[in-house]
């Protein structure tokens, strides 16, 4: 597996989404540990995980929980796999997401993650989403709390600007290690955030990264199957699949990988031949014509 650095961390060039494990439309939990087994088997060390990937209001770390169960469960050292995880987000169970930036909610959410994943400090801890309510300078501090307090060894933020890149790493230096946002090939508008972390040398951690490829409940916010729908026209991504002999999906991830080194892309999966067949585009390297006709579109 190829590999690449968050922070003075190796981990595969792939990830694991595990959202879809835990939300609305989640497999049992047999085949949810078979997933992320077969992720690890195939040589992927990166899972993203958070507090509120669950699907009941009852059921608060529920994603966390699985997560730890199955590395638990998995015959062999799982020491090199890097559970990143994120707070500042919770569900209701009515199906909705709210954010929570208060600096006591995020030490609250990390103190409670460490006791599921059962660890004494994460090895990469996010802030979910900037808090309209509560200033960002408060919500990063949390972040640097917590760090100072031993309870996190690095920190990354999500779905932000570069305005919130800068100010996160003016107060977080090179701990700052992290930027996750929607990146896709139908959601590009964070390309200036994933530039600005090339320069940085911060990792970034395209979340939905299959979006536009295929009608999928791994697209979109809560991940939740679209409705039917007529069948999309093929994408350039399905042409060059079919000329090598590969998925569109697989393409797409490769395609992600040629953006920067500092790119990982972390598909979610709910099936173990998925994850398996995420793990395989690390090897997929895409010539500069087939390249051109993917940016296309």
């Amino acid at each position: 597996m190829l590999t690449r650095r968050i922070g003075n961390t190796s981990v595969s060039a792939i990830g694991l989404g595990a959202m879809p494990l835990s939300v609305e439309g989640r497999p049992d939990r047999a085949r949810a540990i078979a997933t992320v087994h077969a992720a690890l088997d195939e040589g992927i060390t990166l899972i993203d995980t958070a507090d509120s990937y669950h699907w009941h209001a009852d059921e608060r770390g529920h994603n966390e929980e699985l997560l730890a169960r199955a590395l638990a469960t998995r015959p062999g050292d799982t020491s090199d796999v890097l559970i990143a995880t994120k707070g500042g987000r919770t569900r209701p169970g009515d199906g909705t997401w709210t954010v929570n930036g208060t600096p006591e909610h995020i030490r609250r959410a990390c103190e409670g993650s460490l006791r599921r994943l059962g660890v004494e400090a994460i090895g990469l801890y996010q802030l979910h989403k900037p808090d309209p309510d509560v200033p960002w300078s408060d919500s990063v501090g949390a972040l640097r709390d917590l760090l100072d307090a031993g309870l996190i060894r690095a920190a990354g933020v999500s779905n932000v600007t570069c305005d919130q890149i800068r100010e996160a790493r003016a107060v977080l230096g090179d701990l700052l290690v992290s930027v996750q946002n929607r990146y896709s090939p139908r959601y590009r508008d964070s390309l200036p955030e994933l530039r600005l972390c090339d320069r940085l040398g911060i990792a970034f951690l395209p979340w939905s990264p299959l979006g536009g490829i295929t009608p999928s409940a791994l697209d979109g916010p809560g991940r939740v199957p679209p409705p039917p729908r007529p069948k999309s026209p093929p994408t350039p991504f399905h042409a060059v699949a079919g000329e090598r002999g590969t998925t569109p999906q697989e393409i797409c991830l490769a395609w992600h990988l040629s953006h920067s080194p500092h790119v990982i892309p972390i598909p979610g999966a709910t099936r173990p031949e998925t994850a398996r067949s995420s793990a395989r585009a690390a090897a997929l390297t895409l010539t500069r014509e087939e390249l051109a006709r993917l940016d296309g579109g």
